[in-house]
């Protein structure tokens, strides 16, 4: 990426602000949208950051903290290699080291920490509304329409390119299945409202290709 987006950087750097960061956030907010730029991505990319943190904007009265969620949202997917299967975690590691270095307080970063581990299974506890509104952002892509949801679904494809055809179906299989068999598929009412039967029917129409 040659420049960061501007608003996002601008934002981010607000945001840091608005938490209390002592050191000047803008130089980790730059590295921040370096990685969500990284080549590999075609979905877990700076379109889905910004289109997360836009669903959290719309359910941030819902939550308890929306600035911790966005936090969380920030750094949710930071690191992404689509070979492992560690990503959530070592992004939670990531933004414990940044947010430390940024001067945030303890209690914040051990939060910001918590939620980011939410999205490996999004499945909050009943009553973790800053759990349910950040789970309930990313997710929010299965509720769209058709036509947006089969450009998400072919985007992960692509993501998931070195993986043989049978071997992907079936770990696919597996994830769909898992979302499908969630006590809910969101939790907060509006998203709840807004998502869930576009959603399920998105799912349903997926699993029946595979």
């Amino acid at each position: 990426m040659a420049t960061a987006p501007e608003d996002l950087l601008t934002a981010w750097t607000a945001l840091l602000h608005r938490c209390g960061a002592t050191t000047d956030p803008e130089p980790y907010g730059r590295e921040l949208l370096r990685r969500w730029s990284e080549p590999q991505r075609r979905y877990h990319s700076v379109a889905h950051l910004r289109a997360v943190l836009g669903h959290v904007d719309e359910l941030a009265g819902h939550a308890a903290d929306p600035d911790t969620v966005r936090l969380a949202a920030w750094f949710h997917d930071a690191v992404y290699r689509p070979d492992r299967t560690e990503n959530e975690e070592r992004s939670a590691a990531l933004a414990v080291r940044a947010l430390t270095a940024a001067g945030l307080p303890a209690e914040r970063v051990t939060e910001v920490e918590r939620l980011v581990l939410l999205t490996v299974d999004h499945d909050p506890a009943p009553g973790d509304r800053d759990g349910e509104v950040l789970c309930d952002a990313d997710l929010a892509v299965l509720g769209g329409t058709p036509e947006a949801y089969a450009a998400y679904a072919a985007a992960v494809r692509e993501e998931y390119g070195f993986v043989p055809e049978p071997d992907f179906r079936a770990g696919r299989t597996a994830v769909l299945r898992h979302l499908l068999a969630l006590p809910a598929l969101y939790r907060s009412p509006a998203a709840r409202e807004r998502f869930t039967g576009a959603a399920r029917t998105n799912l349903t129409a997926e699993l029946d290709t595979l």
